[in-house]
């Protein structure tokens, strides 16, 4: 009846850099399963260095056996792939080296990859690594400032919809 007292059930999963460099819209990703959100929505970051750490608090659910990929469920209940480059599985795992394990609860900014930058251009492979929420059915909005950042700055948030 009366709305205004009506207590909200967003939630909201505020999200840091999880690499340091330049984020970017998802569309502006050069491999259409990303731009064209087919797996989700989120962003994607330009990486200057190979370190890769957690978006927000969470779980991590798998770690792809190649090390180039993994899934956090965070707190919140958003389900998160970071792929560290594009078509960086072709490597088998070469320049990646895994920090954590699964089942691991992290916190934002906490250590989950190393990613060899030199390997990565060795192979000349695309360094742009996608950040996608896979359950976009949970999403209201998702605000992030496209900008250059150090790892663990805050960059936005995801405001979940009400239950």
């Amino acid at each position: 009846m009366f709305k205004f007292f009506k207590k909200s059930h967003n939630k909201t999963c505020h999200f840091v850099a999880p690499m340091e460099g330049e984020i970017i819209p998802i569309q502006d990703v050069p491999d259409k399963v990303f731009s064209e959100k087919m797996m989700g929505d989120g962003f994607a970051i330009k990486p200057t260095n190979g370190l890769v750490c957690s978006p927000c608090d969470g779980e991590v659910l798998q770690i792809f056996p190649t090390n180039h990929a993994l899934v956090i469920h965070s707190t919140q209940g958003l389900d998160i792939i970071l792929h560290i480059g594009l078509d960086t599985v072709q490597l088998k795992g070469e320049g990646f080296k895994r920090l954590v394990e699964v089942g691991a609860h992290v916190k934002s900014g906490d250590s989950l990859l190393q990613m060899d930058m030199e390997i990565m251009e060795k192979h000349s492979k695309c360094i742009i690594s996608p950040i996608v929420i896979t359950n976009i059915e949970c999403i209201e909005s998702i605000k992030i400032n496209y900008k250059t950042y150090k790892i663990k700055d805050n960059i936005g948030k995801v405001v979940m919809k009400e239950e």
